[in-house]
């Protein structure tokens, strides 16, 4: 039996102007006829400074709101999400919703909508918001910094952007949950005076706290003093030492990869050779451990599922709301985990497994800095990022992209100087089971990947032959 509850007065409801999220998501519910209703309401606030040539050029905030109706009529589910600013949309939006389920066909990953359980989140609580006043202190470090950039003949470009997002979920069952999610980046790129080297660095914050933007610029200085010195290398297998940053955007390939249902299906890197998946292999020799946790310090996220689509076995509108436990995917270099929906994980008696919105890898153990494995390098390559990295098999995972804004040769523990871009090819599975050393885990940003997934954790990875496909000239 539905459990929906009505508008006492709708007439009334619809010429109001809703200054709340929460009301909005309620205002859907009371309008849905639909057997069973999830609507979920996010305030959207931003900030943003940004910079070029050494001199600020713009700044500014927005607010944006968005609700999405989940309606459902037994195993048919219509999903519409619109920007909505007043409760007198609420009624078109949850009749397009409505109309949507009518017209679909049965979905694959139906279930019963999540029952309400405990937890800790404050429903009535007032959402929160963002605005330039973020940037305080670090506004006045970046100005001095454009200030020596300038007194140097070094040019700083780059941009700082904050965002939070109050979303509100409710649901027909009676389960309300909200999460107030902030998501911070800062990327610099320096160059020289005669835009000849480029140098690139990217910070991942939750409110700009604890952002030095002085060590981030003083870093790139440094990388721009090691390019004065211009090599050229062929393409090859290279002993090659990848940062936080670069690891981030391969291991988040293979984390969105790790669908169990394509994995079964024979479709995935994840795929058994004879059947079924690979879960219980050995991917790596070394004790590394790819794992998400929604508590994680300095990488919180949503605790719950927040599902305004689905994907096939990995995640639907049907689960919105339901717990994210904490996963470890990879355990000591062991796969133990693929991604399932609660559809996707009945009929072969496993457990639902969401995914989280952040990654984390770890080696048991492991305690060099960046600068100390480049310090223990008889000949290598060091990397800054990578860039355009594309998927070329999805059975192998194999990918494609480019290196960018920097590729250095080390000798005897030094940086002799910069070497030209290469593109790369390489499967970040494969990859696993040829590092042969892992530093200290520390929170990153990924550059391919940011405007998806900010919140990731890495350590800088030694790999005895990366493959440096071609040489690029890109620059």
């Amino acid at each position: 039996m539905s459990q929906r509850r009505r508008s006492q007065s709708p007439s009334a409801a619809r010429s109001a102007v809703s200054t709340d999220p929460r009301e909005l998501a309620e205002a859907a519910l009371a309008a849905s006829t639909a057997d069973g209703c999830v609507a979920i309401a996010t305030e959207h606030t931003e900030a943003n400074l940004r910079w070029a040539a050494n001199a600020l050029t713009t700044n500014g905030q927005m607010q944006t709101r968005s609700v999405t109706v989940v309606a459902t009529f037994g195993e048919r589910a219509g999903v519409v999400t619109r920007a909505i600013s007043s409760l007198e949309e609420v009624d078109d939006l949850v009749r397009a919703a409505e109309q949507s389920a009518r017209d679909s066909e049965p979905a694959e990953d139906v279930a019963p909508l999540v029952a309400p359980y405990d937890h800790p989140d404050e429903w009535a609580a007032d959402p929160r918001g963002t605005g330039v006043e973020v940037f305080g202190a670090f506004a006045g470090e970046l100005g001095e910094t454009l200030g020596q950039w300038r007194a140097a003949d070094r040019l700083l470009y780059g941009f700082a952007e904050h965002r939070l997002d109050s979303t509100f979920l409710a649901t027909s069952t009676g389960l309300r949950r909200r999460v107030d999610q902030p998501d911070g980046r800062l990327e610099l790129n320096g160059k020289s005076g005669d835009l000849a080297r480029s140098a690139w660095a990217g910070v991942s914050t939750r409110d700009f706290a604890d952002v030095d933007v002085v060590a981030v610029a003083d870093s790139l200085t440094r990388r721009l003093d090691w390019a004065r010195t211009s090599l050229d290398l062929p393409p090859g297998r290279y002993e090659t030492i990848l940062p936080p940053t670069a690891v981030a955007d391969l291991m988040i390939d293979a984390y969105w990869s790790m669908s169990a249902r394509d994995a079964e299906e024979g479709r995935t890197v994840f795929s058994g050779p004879a059947g079924g998946t690979r879960v219980g292999e050995r991917l790596s020799s070394m004790p590394l451990t790819l794992r998400s946790d929604p508590g994680a310090v300095g990488l919180q996220c949503a605790p719950f599922e927040i599902a305004r689509a689905s994907s096939t076995g990995v995640q639907s509108v049907f689960d919105n709301g339901a717990p994210v436990p904490a996963a470890s995917w990879l355990t000591d270099g062991v796969l133990t985990e693929l991604a399932r929906s609660r559809a996707s994980a009945l009929p072969c008696g496993a457990a639902a497994r969401p995914y989280v919105d952040n990654l984390i890898l770890e080696a048991r153990g492991a305690e060099a800095s960046l600068e100390q494995m480049i310090a223990d390098t008889e000949r290598g390559l060091l990397l800054t990022c990578l860039w355009y990295i594309r998927e070329v098999d999805p059975q192998t995972l194999l990918l494609t992209g480019l290196t960018r804004d920097g590729v250095y040769l080390v000798e005897n523990g030094q940086v002799r100087g910069a070497v030209n871009n290469f593109r790369f090819n390489e499967s970040p599975v494969d990859l696993l089971g040829r590092v042969t050393e892992a530093g200290v885990t520390e929170r990153t940003l990924p550059r391919e990947w940011s405007d998806y997934f900010t919140r990731a954790a890495m350590p800088a990875l030694r790999v005895a032959d990366f493959n440096m496909s071609t040489v690029s000239p890109a620059s």
